[in-house]
């Protein structure tokens, strides 16, 4: 039962995040400003709360540059995914920005003194193939190799590089302290760049100002705060992959709200993307000779 809170909290956590591309798909505020408003929402309902409750704890130099690093490459991420999804397909630029998985994977491999466990590169393996069922493997044959394709991986870069740095962060900072940090340097951040970028920072509708609302308490810090939490006390490669199981509940969320179909390879392909996840969170190293075995004798207990 130990790691029945972190899980429930990363549950959530995902929960929160996958109606963000519902709401991007809406096009109500450029990709750039979206991004900008996300964070300075949520650090301007975030910081008043910890000053007024006393729970702000000011850490060392090291670890306020490390959640500022944090601020920046999450900002960085929000950011390009923002405008990938809008220059392109919505498919395109979340099964791009998902394949992060594998890049901290790939980074704790080679810089980390913690390797991923061969449970991690199974479950990923399986997750991947889930969702390109997920998206269709014709999509495959119809990726448009620009600026937007450039931005989408490079935005799963980011999310990569986010997690390992969180991870390492949290282990010196709070919850609440290293949220405020980073979502000050994200503010600051991407304030800058939208100046620079001469981005318009009102004119929205109504609706606009809404949604950017809902992505700042639900998808930035009801979000957030479950997933940072679940970072602390889990592996940032099971947390990593385990947000995959977001792009099962946006294609529901989009039937539901937005008309858009759910296929036969669709269902079966989320249901492998879940199994994969899955594989990830046993707790003896499998082979690919036991995996179905566990999967039958874990049925068999819920029946």
């Amino acid at each position: 039962m130990t790691n029945a809170k972190p899980r429930l909290a990363l549950a959530f956590g995902i929960l929160c995040i996958s109606i963000f591309p519902i709401l991007v798909k809406l096009r109500l505020t450029p990709g750039l400003i979206s991004a900008f408003y996300r964070m300075a929402i949520a650090v301007s309902l975030l910081l008043p709360y910890v000053l007024i409750t006393k729970k702000f704890k000011l850490p060392e130099k090291k670890n306020i540059l490390l959640a500022v690093i944090c601020g920046v490459l999450f900002a960085s991420d929000v950011a390009v995914w923002n405008i990938a999804i809008q220059e392109s397909s919505a498919t395109q630029a979340s099964l791009l920005t998902n394949l992060s998985p594998l890049w901290v994977g790939i980074i704790s491999y080679v810089f980390l003194k913690t390797k991923p466990a061969t449970n991690f590169w199974i479950g990923t393996t399986v997750a991947l193939f889930g969702m390109a069922m997920l998206v269709g493997f014709k999509f495959f044959l119809e990726l448009d190799f620009d600026n937007a394709f450039i931005l989408a991986v490079l935005s799963g870069i980011f999310y990569s590089i986010y997690l390992l740095v969180s991870k390492k962060a949290l282990t010196h900072i709070d919850v609440l302290s290293f949220m405020v940090i980073s979502l000050l340097a994200s503010t600051v951040y991407l304030a800058v760049v939208c100046i620079v970028m001469r981005e318009p920072f009102s004119g929205f509708s109504d609706m606009g100002w809404l949604v950017l609302l809902i992505q700042a308490v639900v998808c930035q810090l009801m979000a957030w705060l479950s997933i940072s939490y679940a970072t602390q006390h889990m592996r940032p490669t099971r947390v990593s992959l385990s947000l995959l199981g977001q792009a099962v509940l946006t294609s529901i969320l989009a039937w539901l709200f937005l008309d858009e179909k759910i296929t036969l390879n669709m269902i079966i392909g989320g249901i492998i993307l879940l199994l994969g996840i899955r594989i990830t969170f046993f707790t003896k190293t499998l082979s690919i000779k036991n995996i179905f075995s566990k999967a039958k004798e874990d049925s068999s207990l819920t029946t």
